[in-house]
């Protein structure tokens, strides 16, 4: 039998696959480490490996990233354990393997490319159910972790064209072997096709079959956990600076003018101060509902409008149009979240009209969802309500930022709402992380 030609091709191809998807979870994982500091940096997102961070303040490799879907182990570790760490340590593997099967050529086990075709199917399930969630909970595709889901198609493309490719390459050499002029037996007599399938002599194999693939699978574990226990290791404690960041001085509101959100089963203790115009407000309060915490928390609600029409706090409107939309969440009381979610999900647009000088365009918006707040909107004790609640904010001599939240009496530090809140809520409201 003629020696098949060793199909270099998937098995490079398989390389450059591997090392992809090796840099795109290492960027991956860069981002992520270097937010463990407490603050906000830029993040990747690029499908080009190695381009210089986005400075935006929000994309959507910064808005998967701080999902519940980017890390595990949350509650325990600030911050989680990246998933990406993961894809680090498994394309690591893959990248080794797949040289191996480059360079190994015709000499290697036939098993170990269909091994590679059976294994490299994990990472495509695993992106599969990265962009579901992605597609479905996040509205966003993070141009990083797209990049790992199509370094993960190509691998698995390649090693499943490596065994086609090798079995074709055989059964041509069979065929080349079997048409060749006829041979003679040892009695010098034309030799039979019994005869010719006794002298073929396959081509030389580096031993080894199917035990060979426990030991892969063993080190493509090793490989994939061993960044994760360096990680988790190598993690600071940050149990010291949850609690630091403050107590609200005076809790108590004596005029009724604070609004109550508290959902069925709701035990823990909660106020929160929001504009409801405010990009990071939404955000907090995405991230508290995908986590399932905001329906454990009984909250005072009390309203922060970063706009100098009604906040004396402010030389200039920062989100003009809340004082406005303020009033319409105060106006619906006992349905005041309904409300406040609603203008977190239209705030691009009322913020672009009242931006635009538009505020009885975003007026309007806000009538014709609920007409029942419109009238109330311009009362005076409306006006006033509003007013107490800005005078409860001096009183307790808190910044002008927003959002802030206390969990009693204390302040969950800014640096915990978004990678850390898990963390976060854990030390400061353990009975509520416990029952989500």
């Amino acid at each position: 039998m003629s020696k098949p030609r060793s199909a270099w091709w998937p098995s490079a191809l398989a390389f450059v696959a591997s090392v992809a998807g090796l840099v795109f979870a290492a960027l991956s994982t860069w981002d992520y480490a270097q937010h463990l500091d407490r603050q906000i940096h830029d993040v990747h997102c690029s499908f080009i490996p190695g381009m210089p961070a986005e400075k935006a303040a929000e994309n959507a490799c910064k808005v998967a990233m701080y999902s519940p879907y980017a890390a595990i182990l949350r509650d325990r570790y600030w911050g989680g354990v990246p998933i990406a760490l993961f894809a680090v340590g498994a394309f690591a593997f893959f990248t080794a393997f797949s040289a191996y099967a480059l360079l190994g050529g015709w000499q290697r086990p036939r098993r170990a490319a269909q091994f590679l075709a059976a294994i490299s199917l994990t990472p495509v399930a695993a992106s599969a159910v990265m962009a579901f969630l992605s597609a479905t909970r996040l509205g966003h595709f993070c141009k990083t972790c797209v990049g790992i889901y199509a370094s993960s198609a190509l691998l698995a493309g390649a090693a499943i064209a490596m065994v086609l490719v090798e079995g074709r390459e055989i059964r041509l050499a069979l065929a080349a072997t079997r048409t060749d002029a006829p041979r003679t037996g040892p009695s010098g007599v034309p030799a039979t096709i019994v005869d010719l399938a006794l002298d073929e002599t396959p081509p030389p194999r580096a031993p080894g079959g199917w035990l060979l693939v426990p030991t892969w699978l063993t080190v493509l574990a090793l490989c994939a956990a061993t960044p994760v226990l360096v990680y988790a290791s190598a993690m600071p404690s940050y149990a010291s600076h949850v609690n630091a960041c403050g107590k609200l001085e005076s809790p108590k509101e004596t005029t009724g003018a604070l609004l109550r959100v508290t959902p069925a089963g709701a035990t823990q203790p909660a106020t929160l101060f929001v504009d409801p115009l405010c990009p990071t407000c939404k955000a907090l309060h995405q991230r508290l509902v995908a986590e399932g915490m905001y329906d454990g928390l009984d909250t005072t609600l009390v309203l922060f409008p970063l706009d100098n029409e009604c906040n004396w706090m402010l030389d200039r409107a920062v989100h003009p149009g809340s004082c406005m939309v303020s009033k319409a969440v105060i106006c619906a009381d006992s349905k005041a979240r309904s409300v406040l979610e609603w203008a977190y999900d239209n705030q691009e647009k009322l913020l672009g009209l009242a931006k635009g000088g538009d505020l009885p365009g975003a007026r309007a918006m806000v009538k014709a969802r609920f007409p029942e707040v419109d009238a109330c909107i311009d009362a005076k004790e409306t006006n006033q309500r509003l007013i107490r609640m800005l005078r409860f904010i001096v009183k307790n001599h808190l910044p002008v930022s927003t959002p802030q939240i206390y969990l009693g009496e204390t302040r969950l530090c800014d640096e915990d709402t978004d990678m850390g809140l898990p963390y976060a809520m854990g030390k400061l409201a353990p009975g509520l992380v416990a029952a989500k």
